[in-house]
């Protein structure tokens, strides 16, 4: 059977038609797809401005149902989830972005870095570990390290700690001097509690060398020497302390008068005290001056009550009052009631007042914290009591 050619020259026009219609199609749908996405991102975009969280999800939910290769959708939709403190689904939908394998790099190290930080959001530490170490190296490594020197602050690995703040210190991130002094401390603290005290020593060396004008490693190493009857090192660690953090040198100064009078320097370490007391009048002082001098104690504190008004120093002044006034011949037991009920008000009310508070977060304690327990700042606690700020 012979070809007819004339078939051929009519099914080219109707090939090239078809084609050319499917086109047409295709670009067709494709348009209205992009037409359609920017809608529903504007609209979630809209709702987020309005603090519409609930239906900015619906929204973006609708957006990457309609364009699910859209990387930035998923983006603003697994952030969304995480500020809502769905963490699961956010970490879902990063999970989702990492197993594509068309998605870019520069988008891949970003949804490690989200995936990094919905599992710290979650407290899933050991996870986030996990995901930070996997950006070592990438585009977001310093913020990587960042987190791990946190992570392993929290969970007071110390070692790992001053290996990631001296990565930072030598990318040229900042100083992290005083942080790794703060860690070889922590260090020399746990060393002593084992009883190895010759590497505790050495790690508080190791603190001094890392930052010398630093005040936790003079406190830490004068507290040491003390405990060993070292008494002269002591105090010359913490006369060093005195010039360069007289604040700080208020939460040791009992320690300091305890070692001069053991050590035989009362008088020295009086004239110090004095002189530091005039400079800057704190209750701390006051009490470690009566332990060198009872006699003058209680004028001093009298002075001070006029000087700097609180309700500490009306209670201790109160206290000395009271004792003076039980150990007279003409004692009158309703004055004792009187004046313990008194004390006890006074203590009631000066409680509050007799912590320290954290400058970063507020978070308050009775005892002085180098590192806040709420948001793990280092020497974010004034060394003052509330009622002397």
């Amino acid at each position: 059977m012979d070809f007819d050619w004339q078939w051929l020259f009519l099914a080219v026009p109707l090939v090239f038609g078809l084609g050319w219609l499917a086109a047409r199609m295709d670009l067709h749908q494709l348009s209205r797809e992009q037409r359609e996405s920017p809608k529903a991102y504007i609209k979630g975009l809209n709702l987020l401005l309005n603090e519409q969280q609930d239906k900015a999800i619906d929204a973006f939910i609708e957006a990457v149902q309609n364009d699910p290769d859209t990387c930035d959708l998923h983006f603003a939709l697994g952030n969304l989830f995480r500020r809502r403190g769905e963490y699961e689904r956010a970490v879902r939908v990063h999970e989702h972005l990492l197993k594509r394998a068309d998605l870019p790099q520069s988008d891949r190290e970003r949804a490690q870095q989200a995936l990094a930080q919905d599992f710290m959001k979650a407290g899933l530490f050991d996870r986030a570990e996990k995901a930070w170490e996997a950006l070592l190296g990438s585009s977001f490594d310093s913020d990587a390290r960042l987190a791990l020197l946190t992570l392993h602050e929290r969970s007071r690995h110390w070692q790992r700690a001053t290996h990631e703040a001296e990565q930072l210190e030598k990318a040229g991130t900042g100083s992290y001097a005083n942080r790794i002094a703060h860690h070889w401390c922590e260090r020399a603290i746990e060393l002593d509690n084992d009883k190895h005290s010759v590497e505790a020593d050495e790690a508080v060396r190791q603190a001094r060398a890392v930052a010398p004008h630093a005040a936790r490693p003079l406190v830490l190493a004068g507290l040491r020497a003390a405990a060993s009857a070292q008494y002269t090192q002591a105090l010359e660690l913490w006369t060093l302390l005195v010039s360069r953090h007289p604040d700080v040198f208020c939460l040791i100064a009992i320690k300091y008068a305890e070692a001069a009078r053991a050590g035989g320097e009362s008088l020295h370490a009086l004239g110090q005290l004095q002189r530091l007391y005039e400079a800057s009048p704190r209750l701390d002082l006051l009490s470690a001056l009566a332990l060198l001098d009872p006699a003058g104690h209680r004028k001093r504190l009298a002075d001070h009550l006029q000087r700097e008004p609180s309700l500490a120093a009306s209670r201790a002044l109160l206290k000395l009052r009271a004792a003076s006034s039980a150990t007279a011949a003409s004692a009158d037991s309703d004055v004792a009631l009187e004046n313990q009920a008194i004390d006890h008000a006074l203590a009631a009310a000066s409680k509050p007042l007799q912590r320290y508070r954290c400058a970063a977060c507020g978070f308050e304690a009775q005892q002085y914290f180098w590192q806040c327990p709420g948001c793990h700042g280092w020497d974010t606690f004034p060394p003052r009591r509330l009622d002397e700020l």
